[in-house]
């Protein structure tokens, strides 16, 4: 089963990043496809709207979020 990923959907980073300080299990925003889906352009934000990172990653980097999922917070230094 092919999973689409589209611009404005929310993914899980099945990675950490730590130049970008982001870790595994972080929650961005799809802002851009690449390559009919084999990329994403992906932010990254803090609750209160400002941006952690904005990060091109492989499709293998990332799953959409399940519907049964809870977000759980983390502070980023």
């Amino acid at each position: 089963m092919v999973l689409i990923i589209n611009e404005l959907d929310l993914v899980v980073l099945k990675r950490d990043v730590p130049s970008e300080r982001l870790t595994a299990g972080d929650v961005g925003t799809v802002v851009l496809v690449h390559q009919e889906g084999e990329a994403f352009e992906v932010e990254f934000m803090t609750l209160s709207g400002d941006t952690v990172a904005v990060v091109t990653l492989d499709a293998s980097d990332v799953r959409p979020v399940e519907a049964r999922e809870v977000v759980h917070a983390r502070a980023v230094n």
